[in-house]
């Protein structure tokens, strides 16, 4: 029993220059899609995007009404319509909801696209004033996905207070 005491013991002092140094060891803690809704970067990005689709969702919008709008005849005066009448407008509408489908594919998906580009450059830029900031107060780990952190190692509002000052 002694020598497995003796053993334990000169472990545990065998570890205290370790821990000593674990002890200087600065993390901090950045809770990224904090940042990511708070950057005035993303704000200024959404109302980009929310700009530039703008007329091609007013188009879309447009294009349903007419749609409606052809239905409707279609079902309050088909019964009085010639046949020809009735079948060619039925067609019509059959095609228009084909362009209407085909269009909003293709705005979701430059409007995926676009957004895509938009997150790409902001988490670039959040990443870049991370690193700026652990460089400059002389971080030696930052970490995002964590199950518990301290209110002392997280610098979420220090990285969001730098993105504002870009």
């Amino acid at each position: 029993m002694n020598r497995l005491a003796i053993s334990l013991l000169a472990l545990a002092i065998g570890a205290l220059p370790v821990l000593a140094h674990a002890a200087d060891v600065k993390i901090g803690y950045v809770n990224i899609e904090k940042v990511l809704e708070a950057a005035p970067q993303a704000e200024s990005a959404r109302t980009a995007i929310e700009k530039e689709f703008a007329p091609r969702d007013r188009e879309l919008v447009r294009f349903q009404k007419d749609l409606r709008d052809m239905a409707e005849r279609l079902e309050k005066d088909g019964a009085i319509m010639s046949e020809s009448d009735r079948t060619n407008l039925a067609q019509e509408i059959r095609s228009k909801k084909r362009d209407l489908k085909r269009m909003t594919d293709e705005f979701r998906e430059d409007l995926n696209i676009r957004r895509n580009q938009e997150l790409g450059t902001l988490q670039r830029q959040v990443l870049e004033a991370i690193q700026t900031l652990a460089k400059q107060q002389g971080y030696d780990l930052i970490v995002r996905d964590v199950l518990y952190y301290s209110d002392k190692v997280d610098i979420t509002n220090q990285v969001i207070d730098r993105l504002e000052a870009r």
